[in-house]
């Protein structure tokens, strides 16, 4: 019972909630890019929100099944097709054995989730599945799926309640700008209120530099410092928008690093974080200034309706 890889696609890894405990020696969370899209296609496939999946990025794989299963992908528009036929992303589908799934490189969005039915059968490394290509941990062997990986399914299912109603409106990604809200700090105070102003005005552009660990921008006029951009490390969080001495902003991302000593000018709110997940290369960013209030409501507001969404399906 499992998945066989016939073609990896650019970049896909194994992934679930994270590996969440460790950060204080020295281990990246790391899980998924897209929390939501990741959620939502769990939800859909029957599973806990948190179980372990595929993340795709930018073009997808193409994938055989060597058991009947039901799945689903959520995220970036890949075009997904089984045995030559376009399916629908954000419902739940069934495969038959011996049938090919193939993602196709994004129309719009970078990232994409594929969800199977009763789960990845992959070990617990630190107690997540999760992939951390830099130290080699989770995973398939700690690293970035290669053609020819078979990966095991827990429990295959071909039958879910509600199966019908397990499908949901695709988001519209934006294709030249992206606008997300950002708390300023922790360390706003090492800018003057002027070049704080000028954060939260001016849009940046996000470089090819760009991956898992960090989205890097380039600003035309780069942010200056009162002093420099040194900082005593100190912890870094999903978010954190680090200005180090060239005054080039990078938003610290699922794999970041756990401890940083540049200056922290704001931290993206968890519920537009996706937002940059589906950021292309190319594409401006601009940050808008909220409260922590603000951020709280809304991340609430995420949890209720998924909670809503999973008790509708399985009631």
């Amino acid at each position: 019972m499992a998945v066989f890889i016939q073609s990896p696609g650019m970049f896909t890894t194994v992934q679930d909630e994270g590996r969440l405990g460790y950060q204080q020696y020295g281990v990246s969370p790391s899980g998924p890019m897209d929390t939501l899209s990741f959620h939502l296609a769990n939800i859909l496939a029957g599973n806990r929100r948190t179980e372990g999946a595929l993340e795709v990025t930018f073009t997808g794989p193409e994938i055989r099944f060597e058991e009947a299963e039901i799945f689903a992908i959520c995220g970036a528009d890949m075009r997904p097709m089984l045995n030559g036929a376009e399916i629908p992303m954000y419902a739940a589908v069934r495969a038959e054995r011996g049938d090919v799934l193939k993602l196709r490189s994004a129309l719009t969005g970078m990232r994409a989730y594929i969800a199977f039915a009763g789960g990845l059968d992959v070990p617990l490394v630190m107690g997540s599945q999760s992939t951390l290509p830099q130290k080699g941990l989770g995973g398939v062997d700690g690293r970035i799926l290669r053609k020819g990986d078979r990966i095991g399914l827990k429990a295959p299912r071909t039958a879910l309640p509600h199966f019908a109603e397990r499908k949901l409106s695709a988001p519209v990604y934006p294709k030249d700008e992206v606008c997300v809200r950002a708390i300023p700090g922790p360390q706003d105070s090492a800018f003057s209120r002027e070049e704080l102003n000028r954060f939260f005005w001016y849009s940046a552009v996000i470089t090819n530099q760009s991956d898992r660990q960090g989205i890097r921008l380039k600003r035309e006029e780069p942010l200056k410092h009162l002093r420099d951009g040194n900082i005593i490390s100190d912890g870094i969080a999903f978010g954190s928008v680090q200005v180090p001495t060239d005054g080039q902003p990078i938003v610290m991302m699922a794999d970041r690093q756990t401890v940083g000593g540049y200056t922290k000018i704001a931290t993206v709110i968890s519920a537009d974080l996706p937002k940059l997940a589906q950021a292309r290369p190319g594409m401006k960013v601009r940050f808008v200034r909220v409260g922590v209030e603000l951020a709280q409501m809304l991340c609430i507001k995420e949890l209720e309706a998924l909670n809503q969404l999973e008790e509708r399906l399985v009631g």
